[in-house]
């Protein structure tokens, strides 16, 4: 009778309360990290808005302003009218830029994200 349950406890299977306790603390620092990529996504996608929407502009400082009323409106920092870079490729004109984003994670680790992008 006693080998019968001991042959039944070996069959179990699961996670132990140490092993559910890691797992949920490398989740939790995954969705912090997550947390704070998100919002540095959005402005990103604002920005790639706004450089489309300046590049129907014909000269340099009219792209320039309609980059800087767009950012006004969407209210990001990371890149302003001077950062760009302002091209004509035949007929259109393109508008570029590139930046980085620094995310502090923990003491002295920080995560480096670059973004660039263009309006073509």
């Amino acid at each position: 009778m006693r080998s019968m349950r001991w042959a039944g406890a070996a069959r179990q299977r699961g996670i132990s309360f140490i092993g559910l306790l890691f797992v949920a603390i490398v989740v939790g620092c995954i969705g912090v990290v997550v947390a704070q990529v998100i919002p540095t996504l959005i402005e990103y996608q604002a920005i790639l808005k706004a450089s489309k929407k300046a590049a129907e502009g014909t000269t340099v400082p009219e792209v320039r302003a309609i980059f800087d009323r767009a950012q006004s409106i969407d209210d990001f920092q990371a890149v302003n009218g001077k950062d760009l870079l302002v091209q004509k490729q035949g007929d259109k004109v393109v508008v570029s830029f590139n930046y980085e984003k620094e995310i502090h994670l923990f003491g002295p680790a920080f995560l480096l994200l670059k973004y660039a992008g263009s309006s073509s």
